[in-house]
């Protein structure tokens, strides 16, 4: 597909306005005109009505009648003395090349020669013109009309985009054209906005625009309006042109998209020129984004980017303000004033089309729609958005801002295709394996945003994979609220057997998982998230189906080996539930006098003390042992303290910084004294 850009049109077949035959009955109506003392005539339009390609149009007719069509283009010269200059030279250079005007050429370029190269302002370089006494300037000037009263068709000189000049340059291109318009059978065919080029005229004191623009133009034609309905299609078909090349456009919303284009786009693109700028923007920024955001909002966002630069700069500066719901701003008034700030400046910034901006913030960022109505949205549609891929959702919007997806989406984006294989144990476990395990922790996260799509058919082989992925994750260093793995893991787990609805049902999932899991800690979290302890237990089965499931895995620790254990990454917590499971008839579990069990023990009972000042940002962190824990696992302080000296006269390596600490525990001092 070839996109056009801003470029006007060149053939008929282009025409989608039906403009041709307007274009036709032009050429000849102006072919019909005296032309034995010059012709001016203009083609009228605001800019981007199609001027330049009217003209395109036109010129068919001309060449069909043997006309000559001349192009001077005004971009090519800067400041009205270089303007001036080079205006003979171009038409000169034009018509040496054209077949049987070289005469015509020659002599223009003769005449041209009386201009005074030096002297700024086409009025006196005219006046000096018209006004010497020289014989060779009169007898060049008499040369070419001489010559061009024999030709047989007219010459056609275009001026285009004359409206695009300096007010200087219009005012002296105009009083150019009225000067020399009289040459014979030379029809000049400007084209310009009528407004623009009035005002520029008018600047000059006692003088009207409208006035002076009638001396000049013999005859005009004001381009019609495109009708809505018009337009309208071709915004429509442009799209659609634009996008049936495109291999992945990404999700399209029937829903939301007739809303973006009726408030959003159709009231931005305002002419052609507007919708091929448009077509050009989309084409390249919806394949670079390879379908990650949802189509309908990245048409929106490109009309505001096209069309309205000086909101689309602010975007970013707003991203809060736009996809934070109510809830994540904790009530606090200041937070919300400061967003209400930001919507308005965006507003503001988009002059006559607050409308329009109004409409974005409607149908794109509904979070923000608080600031400009009443409307409130929570935390949890942040889900739906994501999984929507709309910019509503903040990571979304940094995507399409950025064009770099941040930790947080490509989480989400491992997720969505972990999602599709998580009913297939083997294909859900594979693919997760396959991910770096530093990211594997925040995969498994985003999972969550799939709750309310979990069904019977995920709970088992999706638990026994996660189960048996959780002691394989890497420990990280983690902020002040963020909590562990294991925590991560659990919520989506209890979200999967909550999708379970009846006791039996979910006691019948657990049978069919537990012989599956690989370690007795993955064991004990599913066993203890469905039973009846205070403060851990979610009571998803009965009370005697979870007293069965505790006893199961409490004899399965007992007849653990040394080495089983030592494997275990939460040996800790693992002998603390055994500790507290026994009864008073049973013999007390015997922790094995083992170093590497203890410095196993010591390793799991590790944390560290996460404290923030008011004054700093910097979190300071300091070890910490599960004392107490160690304590109860081993009986007293005086076994713990026998077992740590047996790891000492161990030497096993990696144990000396927790033997250190084990000691500052076992002289006395309470973690406050520590002093790190």
């Amino acid at each position: 597909m070839t996109i056009t850009g801003d470029n006007p049109i060149q053939r008929p077949e282009d025409d989608t306005l039906g403009r041709t035959t307007l274009a036709e009955f032009f050429a000849r109506q102006v072919l019909a005109l005296d032309t034995t003392e010059g012709v001016v005539v203009g083609v009228l339009g605001a800019w981007g009505s199609g001027k330049t390609s009217f003209i395109n149009l036109a010129r068919k007719e001309f060449k069909r009648n043997g006309v000559h069509i001349l192009d001077f283009n005004l971009w090519m010269f800067s400041g009205t003395q270089q303007l001036v200059e080079h205006f003979f030279d171009e038409l000169t250079a034009q018509l040496r090349i054209c077949p049987g005007l070289a005469k015509i050429g020659k002599a223009l370029d003769n005449y041209s020669d009386v201009f005074p190269r030096s002297t700024r302002g086409v009025v006196k370089i005219l006046a000096k013109l018209l006004q010497r006494k020289k014989t060779g300037v009169r007898e060049n000037r008499t040369k070419v009309e001489k010559i061009l009263k024999k030709l047989d068709n007219p010459i056609v000189v275009v001026l285009d985009d004359i409206d695009r000049l300096l007010v200087s340059e219009i005012r002296d291109m105009f009083m150019l054209i009225r000067l020399t318009a009289n040459f014979p059978n030379i029809i000049y065919v400007v084209a310009f906005d009528r407004t623009r080029v009035e005002e520029a005229l008018s600047e000059q004191k006692g003088m009207s625009g409208r006035d002076y623009l009638e001396k000049i133009l013999q005859v005009a034609i004001d381009l019609p309006v495109i009708p809505d309905r018009v337009l309208h299609q071709q915004i429509s078909s442009a799209i659609d042109e634009a996008l049936s090349y495109i291999e992945d456009t990404g999700p399209f919303d029937e829903q939301v998209w007739p809303d973006v284009f009726m408030e959003i786009i159709q009231p931005l693109t305002r002419n052609m020129r507007d919708v091929r700028r448009y077509i050009a923007a989309i084409h390249g920024t919806v394949t670079a984004l390879q379908g990650k955001i949802a189509l309908a909002d990245v048409l929106g966002l490109e009309a505001v980017r096209v069309f309205l630069p000086d909101v689309f700069k602010n975007l970013h500066g707003a991203l809060g303000s736009l996809t934070n719901t109510s809830e994540l701003i904790y009530d606090n008034s200041k937070i919300t004033e400061q967003y209400k700030s930001q919507i308005d400046k965006l507003i503001k910034a988009s002059g006559d089309r607050g409308q329009v901006v109004r409409a974005m913030i409607n149908r794109l960022f509904p979070a923000a729609r608080r600031h400009i109505g009443n409307s409130h949205y929570g935390a949890d549609c942040k889900s739906k958005w994501i999984k929507e891929r709309r910019v509503a959702h903040e990571d979304i919007l940094a995507l399409y801002l950025e064009r770099i997806a941040g930790d947080n989406l490509l989480a989400f984006l491992y997720a969505e295709r972990a999602w599709t294989r998580m009913a297939d144990r083997d294909a859900f476990d594979s693919y997760l394996r396959s991910l770096d395990t530093t990211r594997l922790e925040d995969v498994i996260s985003s999972l969550k945003v799939y709750k309310d799509q979990f069904g019977p058919e995920h709970v088992v082989p999706g638990t026994i994979v996660l189960l048996n992925i959780l002691p394989d994750l890497p420990e990280r260093q983690r902020g002040m609220f963020e909590w562990d793995a294991r925590i991560t893991v659990n919520r989506v787990i209890y979200r999967l057997l909550k999708s379970i609805n009846d006791p039996d049902d979910v006691e019948a999932a657990v049978r069919q998982i537990l012989p599956e899991i690989e370690s007795l800690s993955s064991k004990m979290e599913i066993i203890y998230m469905i039973g009846y302890q205070e403060n851990v237990g979610h009571k998803l089965v009965s009370e005697g189906a979870a007293e069965e499931f505790e006893k199961t895995w409490y004899h399965e620790v007992r007849s653990a080996s040394d080495e089983d254990l030592i494997r275990e990454v939460n040996i800790c917590m693992i002998l603390l539930k055994v500790k507290r499971l026994e009864g008073t008839s049973e013999d007390s579990f015997q922790i094995p006098a083992s170093p590497k069990l203890t410095l196993a023990l010591l390793q799991s009972a590790l944390t560290e003390e996460r404290i923030h000042s008011m004054e700093s940002r910097a979190v300071r962190r300091s070890p910490r042992l599960f004392w107490d824990a160690l304590i109860t696992i081993h009986g007293d302080e005086a076994t713990l303290k026998a077992r740590v000296e047996n790891l000492k006269e161990a030497r096993l390596e990696g144990a000396d910084e927790l033997l250190a600490l084990a000691e500052k525990y076992l002289s006395g001092c309470h973690p406050n004294d520590f002093g790190e």
